[in-house]
């Protein structure tokens, strides 16, 4: 097994490469967006989500972040359309964010950055399971959200409050009945490129849809994923403050706007 990587110094983004060289590849996320550099293709369609609440399953800490688990043993939960040829199965979420307000989204506007950034991870079934679609250019689809900070978002504390039972590395609780839809932003806007996973391995694999508009939740919201710890609970604390990889070089690639 290799070093366990992380956000600290010592094992951190800069260090990734190290122990997974793809991480230096041509193709990483995530990326800072000048929109004045994209252009709009008015080939991209929308996309819909029609994602089963009943699918998911488990919500855990693994000591790097928070992920909601579903069931994508069958076309249950999909993503279609946008720049997607097929339909793909969602298979997680998980959010990244900083220790402060005033940063902790992976991917940045115009020099903005956002508060957090919510990731859903869905796979192309028509390579038959989730390790193979990783080893596809077009294998996952990843919807990212960003999160600004304002007013309160009810349905982001729903997520919020399952958060108690899992406050340390290794910990597992239930968490069903949960539709994420209920987090995308009314504006299906979207930015599209070809990218990578921002965590180890970082797998050249992924097709992004970036969303325009950014949801709404209040600073007490994210305080709350602060709250999370990245060690285990018979091991001293360390508190999961940080968890974003700073922007990758572009090398060449075209971002895309679904809008102009």
């Amino acid at each position: 097994m290799a070093k366990e990587w992380g956000y600290a110094d010592h094992n951190g983004p800069d260090h990734w490469h190290e122990f997974y060289p793809i991480a230096k590849g041509d193709n990483q996320s995530p990326i800072e967006l000048h929109t004045k550099d994209i252009n709009h293709d008015p080939s991209l369609k929308a996309w819909t989500a029609s994602y089963d609440p009943g699918s998911a399953k488990t919500i855990l800490n693994n000591g790097r972040t928070c992920r909601v688990v579903f069931d994508d043993t069958y076309d249950r939960s999909m993503l279609r359309g946008g720049p997607l040829t097929a339909p793909y199965r969602l298979r997680q979420f998980h959010l990244h964010w900083g220790s402060s307000d005033d940063h902790g989204s992976e991917h940045t506007v115009d020099g903005v950055k956002y508060a957090a950034e919510l990731h859903l991870v869905h796979w192309n079934p028509k390579y038959n399971t989730y390790g193979g679609a990783l080893k596809q250019p077009d294998g996952i689809a990843v919807v990212g959200v960003f999160l600004k900070i304002g007013r309160e978002k009810g349905e982001f504390q729903l997520f919020l409050d399952a958060l108690d039972k899992i406050k340390t590395k290794g910990k597992e609780a239930p968490f069903t009945n949960f539709d994420p839809s209920c987090l995308f932003p009314t504006c299906r806007d979207y930015w599209t490129y070809r990218g990578s996973f921002t965590t180890p391995p970082c797998e050249e694999c992924i097709v992004w849809l970036l969303l325009k508009e950014p949801i709404t939740v209040s600073s007490d919201q994210v305080a709350k994923l602060r709250s999370l710890f990245s060690s285990a609970e018979n091991e001293p604390p360390v508190p999961l403050v940080r968890n974003w990889r700073p922007p990758q070089p572009l090398k060449g690639r075209v971002v895309r706007a679904s809008f102009k």
